[in-house]
């Protein structure tokens, strides 16, 4: 089965609607200014996958040669993230945290901050500056447009309204990062003419692709086209390969398509030059609620994850609150798997604190 890549275009897609030169960056002298951006991607246990990633690195460095951009993983490889932020901690004023991860489960809302903590007294002199993760947006639905335009394109432009799509995501514990793939393909559908856009997840949460695509079949759907919400290949982009081969099988009635995934695209290299920007100018909305969060540091005691909203437009609660229920949708569930099963509180954040 042949995956479907973008070309590279040269137009512009912002999430902020404020851009960054993609030639020159925010700070030409960056590394001089003693400023390192550490990217965190999420490791692989196929070495092909973490390759793809200091690929990723290597091309970023050539946009942005006047900056320091160093990398590690959260599982799978090393430099793993200790040994990451203490190397771009090396010789450097401030570093730039920058998880390369489409969606906000444990990994970024627990682990990256708590490890970002230690990193804090083990480098008092550094400043350590956490940005979000990419999330939903609009550069990435520019994405995924044109990803489902290349498969369009290779069933040879069948009709939109009888062509189902459906966006495969991760899979998450976390309602929130669920809700940013759902958010997606809602937005998928909005811009476009197919009647069918769905969502299904690879594994940890429902529904799975096989039965999203039976449900598809049931209605009518004569094509079907299978969008990976993935940055990188790795073992479960292999595994979708496969999944779609055997659906191929079973309805021969039908016609699939699959993309791949879209982890080089020139929007996720923009997106994190405004990440690096927003950072430098210190705005508001740049910074990672779950950095310094009290709550984070309740949950973790307590062995929950913990879920925030990102937009905190009230007061603190009280300490005595924190441990009880109180008004700000504290959640609580219990059970916990490795691989994202991070299960949400959702919390304020602290006034005065970057939302």
């Amino acid at each position: 089965m042949t995956h479907l890549h973008a070309p590279h275009t040269h137009g512009h897609s912002h999430e902020h609607g404020h851009g960054v030169d993609p030639h020159h960056g925010t700070a030409p002298a960056l590394a001089q200014a003693g400023t390192t951006v550490l990217l965190v991607g999420h490791g692989s246990r196929e070495p092909e996958g973490n390759d793809e990633i200091h690929a990723f690195v290597r091309q970023w460095r050539a946009r942005q040669p006047g900056w320091r951009i160093e990398v590690c993983f959260i599982e799978f490889a090393p430099p793993g993230l200790h040994d990451g932020l203490l190397m771009a901690a090396r010789g450097s004023r401030r570093v730039l945290v920058l998880p390369l991860i489409l969606n906000a489960a444990g990994h970024v809302k627990m682990e990256i901050p708590e490890s970002i903590e230690h990193a804090r007294e083990h480098c008092p002199g550094v400043e350590f500056l956490y940005g979000p993760h990419l999330t939903a947006c609009e550069p990435i639905l520019a994405i995924l447009q044109r990803q489902l335009r290349r498969c369009m394109q290779a069933l040879d432009m069948p009709d939109p309204t009888t062509t189902g799509v459906v966006l495969l995501g991760r899979g998450s514990s976390d309602r929130q990062a669920n809700g940013d793939v759902a958010k997606m393909a809602r937005w998928l559908q909005e811009d476009s003419h197919h009647e069918l856009v769905e969502i299904a997840f690879t594994g940890i949460t429902w529904p799975r692709l096989e039965r999203v695509v039976q449900r598809q079949v049931l209605l009518g759907m004569k094509q079907i086209v299978v969008l990976p919400y993935y940055l990188y290949t790795g073992t479960l982009m292999q595994r979708i390969g496969r999944q779609v081969e055997h659906l191929r099988a079973q309805y021969p009635q039908v016609r699939f398509a699959q993309s791949g995934h879209f982890g080089m695209e020139r929007e996720i290299f923009e997106l994190l030059e405004q990440r690096v920007a927003d950072l430098q100018a210190g705005l508001p909305d740049s910074r990672l609620p779950c950095d310094g969060c009290k709550y984070r540091e309740i949950a973790h005691d307590l062995g929950h994850g913990h879920s925030h909203e990102h937009t905190h437009a009230h007061a603190p609660a009280a300490p005595a609150e924190a441990g009880a229920g109180h008004a700000h949708a504290h959640e609580h569930a219990h059970g916990h798997g490795h691989d994202h099963a991070h299960h949400g509180h959702a919390a304020p954040q602290p006034a005065g604190a970057a939302a």
